[in-house]
C-alpha cells in the first residue's frame, strides 16, 4: 500500500465526480479542479458539479436494453450517479429521467460530505503539468475541455484530436402550452402516460419541415468541419436527409392514438418533464443549432406550442475526444505516463451513463495501482468491459465515440430468438459481473464504509 494517496481529479462533471466517489470510499484523498463558476463552457450555466448540459434523460431503465443494463451493473458497483438519479428520478416511461437540478445537487452534497477528505478547488487547470502533486491524476474535463487544457493534452499525447458536434434541446414551460391541442401518452400504452404529445398533420408536418430547411443556423468556425454523432443529428440534418426522415426519428408517431379522433396522428413532436414538479417540459430529440429567433418563430408552429415560453433555447457545441485506442490501455492509463488516466466521455464514449461508466471504472483503477495491483478489465460479456474494450482495442483509424449496445458485447453462444437476446445479455453480464467484483475486490472498502453509516 502506497502512503501517498493522494488523487487529483481534473473535472467536476459526472466521470470526475464517480471517480472521486470511489476513491474517497476507498481512503484516498481527492484534489478536484473544477473552472465553474469562475468560468463556463459555452454549454455550461449551473456553478454545480455533475452539470446535465443536454437531455435530462438517461435513456431506457430496462435491464434488457443494454444501456439499462450498464445503469444496473453501476448499481451493483456503488455507483454514486446511479444512486443520485434514482433519488431525483421524474416520470418518463421505461426509460429514467432525472431533476437535473436536485441531481446535481445531491452528488455534490455527497462529496462535500468528506470534509477535509475531499478538497474542490474552483480554478481552471491549462497544463498538467502545473499541478502540485506527483500522485495519480485523472483527466475527466469531458467533451467540452477547454481550449488551453486540449492544446495540452494533445502535445502530451502527440496525437491529434478528434471532434463533433453534438447540439442541446428546448425546453419551455409547462402552462405556456395550450393543452387542449396536445395529449398524454406513452408509446403503446393506453390512458396517461409520461409525454405530452403534440399532433401534426400531413400539411403542417410538410410546412414545418419546409421552415426548419430554410431557416437561419448558428455557423460553424470557419476552421470547423461539421461533423454530428449520428445518435443525436440536430433536427435541421434530419429534415435535410429526405422528406420522410423526421417521421423515423423525433417525430415518429408510431404506437401513439389522439385521444381526440382514435387516430395515428401523420406525425408527433414529445415533451418530457424537465423537473418533478413538471413546470418545464424538455422537446425529445430537437436538438438543434436553429438560431434562438429561429427557434421561437419556427418551433411555434407545431400545434399547442403557438405561446411556447421557452426556458432554455437548443444550441450547439464542440466536443472533444481522444483517440483512445491508439493512447490509453485496459486501465485508463495513458501509456506513455501510467500516472495519468482519462475518464468521461473525453475518453472516446458517447453519453451520460457511459461518462459515469468510466470515471467509475478509472477511480477503480486509481484505487488498485495504490495497492501496488493492477486491475483486471470485466470481462467483455458485461456491458462495463464492452465498453473498455471498446475504446481501449478498437482497430479504426478515424475512431468515433459510441453509446454502449449489445453490437459491442461478446456474442451470446447460443441462438435466441431477437425478443429474448436482452434478457440473456442481462443475464450473462451480471452473472460475470458478480465473479468480477468477487475476484477483484471491488467492492470490499465500499461495503464496511456502508455499513459503518448505517
Amino acid at each position: 500500500m502506497r502512503a501517498d494517496r493522494e488523487v487529483t481529479v481534473i473535472g467536476g462533471g459526472l466521470a470526475g465526480c464517480e471517480a472521486a466517489w470511489q476513491l474517497l470510499n476507498r481512503g484516498c484523498r481527492v484534489i478536484m479542479y473544477e473552472m465553474k463558476p469562475e468560468r463556463f463552457s459555452p454549454a455550461h450555466s449551473s456553478p454545480l458539479l455533475s452539470e446535465l448540459v443536454c437531455s435530462n434523460s438517461l435513456r431506457s431503465n430496462a435491464v434488457e436494453s443494454a444501456v439499462g443494463l450498464l445503469k444496473e451493473e453501476l448499481r451493483c458497483l456503488g455507483s454514486l450517479f446511479m444512486e443520485g438519479a434514482d433519488r431525483t428520478a421524474v416520470p418518463a416511461g421505461k426509460s429514467l429521467a432525472v431533476d437535473r437540478q436536485r441531481f446535481s445537487e445531491y452528488i455534490q452534497d455527497k462529496l462535500l460530505s468528506f470534509g477535509g477528505q475531499f478538497h474542490l478547488i474552483h480554478e481552471e487547470i491549462e497544463e498538467i503539468s502545473a499541478i502540485p502533486s506527483s500522485g495519480p491524476v485523472v483527466i475527466a474535463t469531458g467533451p467540452l475541455t477547454s481550449d488551453a487544457l486540449a492544446r495540452d493534452i494533445q502535445n502530451l499525447t502527440g496525437s491529434d484530436y478528434l471532434y463533433f458536434y453534438d447540439a442541446i434541446s428546448p425546453i419551455v414551460t409547462a402552462d405556456s402550452i395550450d393543452e387542449a391541442k396536445t395529449f398524454w401518452a406513452s408509446r403503446y400504452q393506453e390512458g396517461d402516460g409520461d409525454y405530452l404529445n403534440c399532433p401534426l398533420d400531413e400539411a403542417t408536418y410538410a410546412t414545418f419541415r419546409e421552415a426548419v430547411l430554410n431557416a437561419d443556423k448558428v455557423p460553424l468556425r470557419d476552421f470547423e468541419k461539421p461533423r454530428y454523432f449520428e445518435g443525436c443529428l440536430p433536427i435541421e440534418i434530419l429534415a435535410e436527409r429526405g422528406e420522410l426522415t423526421l417521421l423515423f426519428g423525433p417525430m415518429k408517431p408510431v404506437g401513439l392514438t389522439d385521444p381526440r379522433n382514435g387516430r395515428q396522428p401523420h406525425a408527433i413532436v414529445q415533451l418530457r418533464k424537465e423537473n418533478q414538479s413538471g413546470s418545464l417540459l424538455n422537446m425529445v430529440g430537437f436538438q438543434t443549432k436553429l438560431t434562438w429567433p429561429e427557434q421561437r418563430r419556427i418551433f411555434r408552429m407545431i400545434p399547442g406550442l403557438e405561446k411556447a415560453e421557452f426556458s432554455r433555447y437548443g444550441s450547439i457545441h464542440r466536443n472533444t475526444f481522444i483517440h483512445s485506442p491508439a493512447l490509453i490501455n485496459e486501465r485508463l492509463q495513458l501509456r506513455s505516463q501510467p500516472m495519468l488516466f482519462f475518464a468521461g466521455q473525453l475518453a472516446g464514449v458517447e453519453g451520460y451513463v457511459e461518462s459515469a461508466a468510466m470515471g467509475l471504472y478509472s477511480g477503480l483503477s486509481i484505487a488498485c495501482l495504490l495497492e501496488d495491483r493492477e486491475l483486471a478489465p470485466p470481462p467483455d460479456t458485461t456491458a462495463l468491459g464492452a465498453l473498455i474494450r471498446l475504446i481501449t482495442t478498437t482497430a479504426k483509424r478515424e475512431f468515433q465515440p459510441m453509446n454502449v449496445n449489445h453490437g459491442i458485447f461478446r456474442p451470446l453462444e447460443v441462438k435466441i430468438k431477437k425478443r429474448e437476446r436482452g434478457k440473456e445479455y442481462a443475464r450473462r453480464s451480471l452473472t460475470d459481473l458478480a465473479e468480477w467484483m468477487e475476484a477483484e475486490r471491488c467492492l470490499t472498502p465500499l461495503k464496511v464504509r456502508l455499513a459503518a453509516l448505517d
